[in-house]
Formats: structure tokens, sequence, C-alpha cells
């Protein structure tokens, strides 16, 4: 393999460089205009789109083939250069980047290989973060203008659907995630977490704490009400997921809950509520909540 990267960083052209940027992994030397773009994470390849960018490599969406459906039409001649936690460098050096953006989570391993690469960003953290991130990969692109007008329009949307919502903010709502495994009820520090703090939700005293998700499983079942539950399920296609859903939806102490018995159950995708964990899953579970809610435009 490494004689593969050798070959490939010989061959590869010239990089102009602008900026210093600091960011998890120290401060690296970025390219002025990068033009051929990696990026080894799902909410990373948002961020690159909602600027304007078509990367030449991303991480592979964690669900779909290769890519989310609510991005594959962008992505254009992307090439997926495995999935975040199992980047293939060979790949990833063929494609002869001037510019690679990961995240420490995934990548503090691979980092020396990647800066041998090409100039490499690495956020800090995932989960809940994607804003920050965010700032940093505009910084890297050089697109922080275009950053900033994106950040400033996703928070018109919340304070919009914020106001439209009303007294509905009041409502204690719970979020849940199947998988064939276990079940989780998420926390603030999620995805899902961060966008419902900012509309203004009320969460359930058990959600309502700076952490990721509670792990558990039907006997837990209570613990997942609130005055309304919105759920989705990780689904590969073995139909594993699903099964595990439809198991403990039927299960009586399900049906005990309060939302379940007001009919206050809704499912979600995936993707866009915790998966793809970027700016533009963020605007469109905006758009969800309030087809829900019924105050959609």
């Amino acid at each position: 393999m490494f004689r593969t990267l050798l070959a490939v960083l010989v061959m590869a052209p010239t990089i102009l460089f602008a900026d210093m940027v600091e960011h998890s992994m120290g401060t690296t030397d970025v390219p002025d205009d990068p033009q051929r773009v990696v990026v080894l994470t799902n909410e990373g390849t948002e961020a690159v789109l909602a600027l304007g960018i078509t990367p030449v490599g991303a991480a592979q969406s964690w669900l779909g083939d290769p890519w989310y459906p609510h991005i594959a039409d962008s992505m254009g001649d992307a090439m997926s250069v495995g999935k975040e936690s199992a980047i293939n460098l060979e790949l990833v050096a063929a494609l002869q980047p001037d510019l690679i953006l990961g995240n420490k989570q995934r990548h503090e391993e691979i980092f020396p290989q990647l800066s041998a690469i090409a100039p490499t960003v690495i956020s800090e953290r995932l989960r809940g973060d994607w804003r920050k991130n965010f700032e940093l990969y505009a910084e890297a692109l050089g697109k922080e203008a275009e950053g900033a007008e994106a950040l400033s329009a996703f928070e018109s949307n919340v304070a919009n659907l914020s106001d439209k919502l009303g007294d509905f903010r009041e409502e204690e709502v719970s979020v849940i995630r199947f998988l064939p495994t276990q079940i989780r009820i998420y926390q603030l520090d999620s995805f899902s977490g961060f966008i419902l703090r900012e509309v203004g939700f009320n969460r359930p005293a058990n959600q309502n704490v700076e952490e990721f998700a509670i792990r558990t499983g039907k006997e837990s079942i209570p613990d997942m009400d609130g005055s309304r539950i919105f759920h989705f399920t990780w689904e590969t296609g073995d139909g594993e997921g699903l099964a595990a859903r439809d198991d403990a939806m039927s299960d009586p102490l399900w049906q005990s809950l309060e939302a379940v018995k007001a009919g206050r159950v809704h499912e979600v995708s995936d993707p866009i509520w915790n998966t793809a964990g970027g700016i533009l899953a963020a605007n469109l579970m905006l758009e969800d909540i309030a087809k829900i809610y019924g105050v959609a435009e």
C-alpha cells in the first residue's frame, strides 16, 4: 500500500497555500481555492455540499448505495473512499486531493498518513458538534462568508419554526432509535438533541442531560415516554432493524405509553434525524417537524 501511496504522491500537482488553519490535530497550511477535496465524514460531506463544492471523494453514507437519497443527486462523480471508520488510504491518495477533511473521533490514528497525502484538517467531535465542525470546514475551504450565510439561514429557519410552533414547544419530546440488538434513548449531545433544543422543545428528564444516548432494551420502554415520541430505525437491508422495531412496538409496555395512547408517535428518517449529521439534514429535520405539527408553509 505504501508504495502505491508514494507513487501517487510523486505525481501530485503543485499546491498553492493560502492560510494556516488550527484544528484538533494541530495547524495545517491549507491550499488557496482547493479544487480536489476529499471529506471523510458524513456530516463533513453535507458541509462541503452546502458550501457549493462537490468533493472528488467522500466517506460512504452509513445508509445508501453509496450516498443518502437526499445528497445523491449532488454528489456527481464523487468516489466512495470507504466508511468513516474504515477509510481506504490508497483510494484517497489515488484521487490526488489538495485538501482532506476528517474528524478526530474517526481518523486520529491515520492522521499522519492522511497528512502525507495532502493538507488535512481534522474536526474534534461528532454528534452535536456539527455547527462547530461546519465553521472549521468553511475556514479550511476559504468559504467563511458562505459558511456564515448558511448558518444564518439555518438560524432563521429555526426561529421561524419556533415561532410557528408556539405552545407546542412545551411538549416533552422523546427521541428513540431502534437497532437490531438494542434501543437507544437519545439525549442532548446528539444530532437530533441539538436541533430540538435550538427549536425550544422540552425533553423528558432522562433525556434532558448533556449526554449522547441511553443504550437499553425493551425492559426500559417505560423510560421512553414523553408528550410525543419521534422514532427512527437503523436498517441496512436485512430486515433485522425493522423486526426489532416491530417487536418493541407490539410489546404491552409500549402500548401503555401515554404518547402511544394519545396517537402522538411519529416515525422519521434515520439519516435525516441522526446518521447524516450535517447542515443539510438539519434543515430537512426542521421541515419534518413543521409537517408533523401542521405548521409547514
